[in-house]
């Protein structure tokens, strides 16, 4: 379990987010893939969609990063009806810090960070083939940290 490097990504609109920004309020779901509208990773986007809503009612929040960029992310977005924020990482400076190496040295790295609210990263999930067990890994890691949370929770009088 290691903190989280800083790190900062372009969101859809145009703006800069920092990673430290994305973490506190819920777990952190973040996926890092290597293409918009790709085979491999329109599997994955769609499988995030389908799940999206067992992710928000586990109390994390899903966000996809790519180095395309905003246009081709919106695009993506509205073509496979994506709830889920995308961020850029044009230059891969994001995915250098987070340790996301690309694949044979040329394919973006495919790989899952699921985050707590303190900033520590619970699990890491990084497989370029099996793109849709990226979101059954990080589904279950993210419901044993809500069950945990639960768990050491006060109770109410």
């Amino acid at each position: 379990m290691t903190s989280t490097p800083d790190a900062t990504f372009t969101r859809e609109d145009g703006t800069t987010v920092s990673l430290k920004d994305l973490i506190g309020k819920k777990t952190l779901v973040l996926y890092f893939y290597p293409k918009d509208d790709t085979p491999g990773c329109t599997a994955e986007a769609c499988s995030f969609r389908d799940s999206y809503e067992d992710f928000v009612a586990a109390g994390a929040e899903v966000v996809g990063v790519s180095s395309d960029g905003t246009d081709s992310h919106q695009a993506f977005k509205s073509k496979h009806r994506l709830p889920f924020t995308l961020l850029s990482d044009l230059k891969g400076e994001a995915a250098k810090a987070m340790g996301v190496k690309k694949t044979f040295g040329l394919l973006a790295g495919r790989v899952t960070f699921v985050i707590d609210r303190q900033g520590v990263v619970q699990h890491r999930f990084d497989s370029q083939l099996r793109a849709t067990k990226h979101v059954e890994e990080a589904l279950a890691i993210v419901k044993a940290l809500e069950a945990k949370a639960g768990a050491t929770a006060p109770a109410h009088a």
